[in-house]
């Protein structure tokens, strides 16, 4: 059984939460396009040491390193309507860090 992958985001007061899985399946078939890096408005604001993931330990920091470098640049990311990264700010990080200008979204 694959386990559910859940992400959250802090959006004022709320917490938002969604299957990661869930999102990949109803995307499946949704036309693919490039994003300007520039337009990824998570690239400079905090996104993975938050008040709900803890604080930004060097080991914290090694192990999404660690997930960049993985990073499969072949699988388009995730954006909700207004633009805000759904999934994949690993990959994100591992185009910008490539010097890549855009992202397949």
């Amino acid at each position: 059984m694959i386990r559910p992958q859940y992400h959250f985001r802090r959006v004022g007061e709320d917490v938002h939460i969604w299957d990661v899985r869930g999102l990949i399946a109803l995307a499946d078939g949704l036309r693919v396009y490039d994003v300007p890096l520039r337009d990824i408005a998570e690239i400079d604001e905090p996104y993975w040491f938050d008040a709900t993931d803890g604080v930004a330990s060097c080991r914290a920091v090694m192990d999404h390193a660690q997930h960049v470098a993985a990073a499969d640049l072949t699988y388009p990311v995730l954006l909700c309507a207004q633009g805000r990264v759904m999934d994949g700010m690993h990959r994100i990080m591992k185009a910008a860090a490539a010097g890549h200008t855009t992202i397949s979204a």
